[in-house]
């Protein structure tokens, strides 16, 4: 039987308990590994591509080994944090990121070392992302977790905003080469002392009654969450819309090229992109606190189908590019606030870091396969345009495939006990 003595997060009120928390979160993800790569990389494809001769298709395959490595770690990198402490997690994971990015500066004229870096980087980083960071704002935050959530990931709002800008200058002054150390400041003299200073998982009477039961946190465990069909509901979703967008934002500074605009615009947009993934996730995350999620969520991922659309072909009506630049970063900033608060809404906060985790791993995995299935189609027809149209119908099948999730379920202390949790046949 839960408990009804009311914590001093009810008392005192979540924003009021755990603002510098969630403020060093933001701040986390904005230098971490999850915006940083995916908003300087498509900086770099032309200059690479001109010293080195390398496809447009190996280049961005990079992101791939950079990408699986650490979405296949998302697990364990989850489990870590529920074991020892986000904390250690997400610190120890921020100062391996900046300087393993900053490592690239120094890549050799190798395509195999060029891949074995980022492979290294996803290695030691995925803690850097909201796989880290997520869980401590969810041990904080249950009323009112849905806004909690978009304000952190704000961070790469943030990041979209600042980075494309930071990411052109250093490669004007610097060279490509310089531009990676250059941006490797952020998380080692940013995010880091912020960290230390404000950021921690919250003392048991400090979280709200609706996710522990007699001071234990309430849920079901991995391996019970991926006997439902839900998980694999959520899954299949993950990796469609992952697919969709992955590679158009990590390829529209050339996207954005076919379309008569300049290296300047592109940052301009990617700037754009930033806005839109701010209020996607405010909008959104306030209205995660008040409806239904996938009933949320729905219109939201189907409007990038119409982005899709409008970015293909050689328009050069600048209006119509970042309109539709816009939607694409609306409904990806929707996806990312989505991931974190399913996975705590549906399997509950007693195992939550192995199943983020777990659910991070597709959409890590598809993030990174994304710009590469971009490039080759780039490389095979000279135009983005048939990756375009496939993940114009992707977008909207990812959307309707929430719908099927039901109601949420409730926990008590037995993480046996879930109400109500379909399960595969």
């Amino acid at each position: 039987m839960s408990t009804t003595t009311p914590s001093a997060t009810e008392q005192r009120g979540e924003f009021a308990m755990g603002w510098k928390v969630l403020l060093a979160a933001l701040i986390g993800v904005a230098c971490g590994a999850s915006p940083i790569p995916f908003n300087t990389f498509g900086f770099v494809l032309e200059p690479i591509h001109q010293e080195t001769g390398w496809g447009y298709g190996q280049i961005s395959a990079s992101l791939m080994f950079y990408g699986i490595t650490g979405a296949l770690l998302a697990p364990v990198f989850g489990w870590m944090a529920d074991k020892y402490g986000v904390r250690k997690v997400a610190i120890g994971s921020s100062f391996a990121f900046g300087l393993t990015f900053a490592a690239l500066g120094i890549a050799p004229a190798s395509i195999i070392g060029f891949y074995f870096l980022w492979f290294l980087m996803g290695f030691v980083s995925i803690g850097s992302t909201p796989v880290g960071w997520s869980r401590a704002i969810n041990l904080w935050f249950f009323k009112n977790r849905g806004l909690a959530l978009g304000i952190m990931l704000l961070g790469t709002s943030l990041a979209a905003l600042v980075v494309p800008r930071i990411a052109v200058w250093s490669i004007e002054e610097f060279g490509w080469r310089g531009m990676f150390p250059t941006v490797a400041l952020l998380p080692l003299l940013i995010s880091i002392p912020f960290a230390l200073i404000f950021f921690r998982e919250p003392r048991s009477e400090e979280m709200p009654a609706e996710i522990r039961d007699g001071g234990d946190l309430t849920g079901v465990s991995l391996t019970q969450a991926m006997r439902g069909v839900r998980f694999w509901i959520i899954f299949a979703s993950i990796v469609l819309i992952s697919v969709a967008y992955g590679g158009a934002h990590i390829h529209m500074p050339e996207i954005i090229k076919q379309h008569g605009l300049t290296t300047e615009d592109g940052a301009s947009i990617m700037g754009m992109i930033g806005i839109a993934l701010l209020s996607g996730r405010l909008i959104t995350g306030f209205l995660l606190d008040r409806f239904w999620a996938p009933l949320v969520c729905v219109p939201i991922l189907v409007v990038p189908a119409i982005a899709c659309f409008m970015l293909m072909g050689t328009s050069t009506d600048a209006v119509v590019i970042y309109f539709a630049a816009f939607m694409l970063g609306f409904a990806a900033g929707a996806e990312s606030d989505l991931i974190a608060f399913l996975a705590g809404r549906y399997f509950g906060m007693a195992h939550y870091g192995k199943i983020y985790g777990m659910l991070y791993l597709p959409f890590g995995v598809c993030s990174a396969i994304s710009p590469t299935l971009y490039g080759w189609v780039r490389d095979a027809t000279g135009n983005y345009d048939g990756m375009l149209f496939a993940a114009m119908i992707m977008f909207p099948m990812g959307a309707v495939l929430l719908l099927f999730l039901g109601a949420y379920p409730t926990f008590s202390k037995d993480s046996s006990k879930i109400h109500p949790q379909p399960e595969l046949a």
